[in-house]
């Protein structure tokens, strides 16, 4: 559940940084520096970080954890206020407070996610009046999923993430299951398992009843069934073979007559839910949630484009 936002001239508090779903992830080549070539639909859903920023004169970062299982020192969040700092040579600090809800090594883009709100926040708090493209140009430079997030809304994606289409889903509800063990993204992405040459697909084949209001708001209007049944992750085989209570998840969620698929490069999977399904007796150790999509990053108003 999102808590409130309260904005002051020194602090906002109750800032939400949501998770995301990949409803496909294909890799469809790979660049000549090693860097893996995407397509993919990212979805926001409603399970959420929160973090509490205050301004601080003496222009230090620091970062307080919430949550038990504290993060390294310079995480994400930390990372990136100082690269705004650095960026925009502002002499401003800020204390970060933040706690974490999304599950790590799940896929669902948690820590991108943190810093994305983070700078969101930092350019109002700093009053450093930068453009949405300004700030996920700054975002890119630490992680490829910073500037899904810092965009606001559902997106095609392509590139190695940084190429964004935005488009709109239909209200659709959704369980995501993640075990407790992890997968290295690195270790998926180096095996020779992996399969680097899906056919690529074009935007517009998944476009539905579009509008001309719709498409300038949003993008496309995308069928999200289409989607699901075209679509796969290609990272899922090789992640398998690594962690083994993926294979769990997706029997578990096939018993009860889901069709589960990874997200992103975690271990977490997801099913969309047509209709009410019993969803207990996983594993005290699973973490299952139900969540809905969102049409819009709650902050995204918060940056002009």
């Amino acid at each position: 559940m999102m808590t409130r936002i309260d904005i002051s001239d020194t602090a906002l508090r109750g800032l939400p940084a949501p998770a995301k779903l990949n409803l496909f992830l294909h890799v469809v080549g790979r660049r000549d520096d090693g860097y893996h070539l995407l397509q993919s639909v990212f979805m926001l859903i409603d399970w959420f970080d929160t973090l509490d920023v205050e301004l601080q004169d003496n222009g230090r970062i620091s970062r307080e954890d919430v949550t038990p299982g504290r993060l390294p020192e310079v995480d994400l969040c930390v990372r990136a206020a100082r690269t705004l700092q650095q960026t925009t040579g502002c002499r401003q600090g800020a204390h970060i407070r933040l706690t974490k809800r999304i599950p790590a090594e799940a896929g669902m883009g948690g820590g991108s996610s943190d810093a994305a709100t983070c700078l969101v926040a930092l350019n109002r708090l700093w009053k450093l009046g930068l453009t949405r493209r300004e700030l996920a140009q700054i975002g890119l430079t630490l992680g490829a999923d910073v500037p899904f997030f810092i965009g606001g809304t559902n997106a095609w994606v392509e590139g190695v993430g940084e190429r964004l289409t935005p488009i709109s889903i239909d209200p659709a509800r959704f369980v995501v299951l993640k075990p407790p063990g992890g997968a290295s993204t690195q270790a998926i992405f180096s095996s020779p398992k992996l399969q680097r040459a899906t056919k690529t697909a074009i935007l517009q084949g998944f476009a539905a009843n579009t509008t001309a209001d719709r498409q300038h708001q949003s993008g496309f209007a995308c069928d999200l069934q289409k989607i699901l049944d075209f679509g796969h992750n290609d990272l899922q085989p090789v992640a398998q073979e690594l962690c083994p209570d993926v294979v769990r998840c997706l029997d578990w969620l096939g018993l009860r007559g889901l069709r589960g698929r990874m997200t992103g490069s975690g271990t977490a999977v997801f099913a969309q839910l047509p209709q009410a399904v019993d969803l207990t007796g996983a594993p005290d150790d699973w973490m299952v949630r139900e969540c809905s999509n969102m049409d819009a990053h709650p902050l995204a108003g918060w940056s002009t484009d």
